[in-house]
């Protein structure tokens, strides 16, 4: 029978939507299905998990985890495959879960597909090119590790309970040797891309970084959040923790709406994901308008106020 790990990644005393969506996969696929929540004060998040499938959680709790380091993590990880005989270890797109499922795969010599879509337990599906083929993807290595695109997985209620086990923490000497001295994403404002059904980006073609205001208030009619391109974070106008694209963050919301996005590849690859894409753009020959499905040429300084003041007298 598969025995099947997945790390429960947390952000302020919540288990994230994208872990919970993975956990309900492995419940779906079967076998004995574990989580693992690594962290400082978090054995009350252990519980919760059953509510999603896990028949046992695993909670590493201990002040040196406080920090969302990646070595402490792979730790607390590689110790529990090999003492709890563990075939599998599935983890939820994010910038953590990278960090963490690369540096396992390393230290236990196993296969890692990443940008799944779907598992049967056996092979996994993912699209590849763009986005313009759909792949099986398997593993020839008797531990398999897999990243689930964001936004991939539905969390599915089941109404069970988890057996919560505390486990031993140790670290290597060289996973203490980081100190993290800031935390970006709480730079951000608002739901995380990573969670959000309706994101609202900006670009350069904004203006100014006072201009994203705009998107803000356009994120909040829609009850959204507010992403940004890397020419503009490198331009220090938004965070990094709102940053979509390939050296970003990959999203899949129901809704993109791009203000100002010319739509170069980089960008592209980290949003084409979502289900309903919107551009408004004054160049009616920029990129985005060949993958949207929905473009507005225009002034999106006159355009924005306006689609934000109509859709707040819809929702009202």
């Amino acid at each position: 029978m598969a025995k099947t790990l997945v790390f429960l990644e947390h952000h302020d005393d919540e288990l994230q939507k994208g872990s919970l969506g993975v956990l309900s996969k492995a419940a779906q696929v079967g076998g004995d299905v574990a989580g693992v929540v690594v962290g400082s004060g978090v054995r009350g998040l252990g519980p919760s998990a059953g509510s999603y499938g896990a028949v046992t959680v695993h909670v590493a709790d201990d002040e040196r985890l406080a920090a969302p380091l990646p070595q402490p993590r792979v730790d607390v990880l590689a110790k529990l495959v090999r003492d709890e005989g563990y075939d599998t270890v599935l983890f939820a797109q994010s910038v953590l879960a990278a960090d963490v499922a690369a540096a396992l795969a390393a230290r236990l010599g196993a296969g890692l597909n990443w940008g799944l879509v779907d598992f049967d337990g056996e092979q996994g599906t993912a699209p590849q090119l763009q986005d313009t083929v759909v792949v099986d993807v398997a593993w020839s290595t008797p531990v398999r590790i897999g990243i689930f695109r964001a936004g991939a997985l539905d969390p599915v209620e089941t109404g069970g309970s988890a057996d919560v086990r505390d486990t031993d923490v140790e670290l290597e000497d060289f996973s203490l040797q980081a100190e993290m001295l800031e935390r970006a994403h709480a730079e951000q404002q608002g739901p995380s891309i990573e969670e959000a059904e309706v994101i609202v980006a900006g670009g350069r073609g904004l203006g100014d970084p006072e201009k994203f205001a705009l998107a803000e208030e356009l994120a909040k009619a829609l009850g959204g959040a507010v992403a940004a391109t890397r020419a503009v974070v490198d331009a220090g106008w938004y965070p990094y923790s709102a940053q979509v694209g390939q050296t970003g963050k990959t999203v899949s919301p129901k809704l993109y709406v791009a203000l100002g996005i010319s739509g170069a590849i980089q960008h592209k690859v980290g949003m084409q994901g979502a289900n309903v894409i919107v551009a408004i753009n004054k160049d009616p020959n920029a990129p985005i308008f060949e993958f949207s499905d929905l473009g507005v040429v225009g002034d999106l300084h006159e355009i924005v106020p306006k689609l934000a003041e109509l859709v707040r007298a819809r929702r009202s």
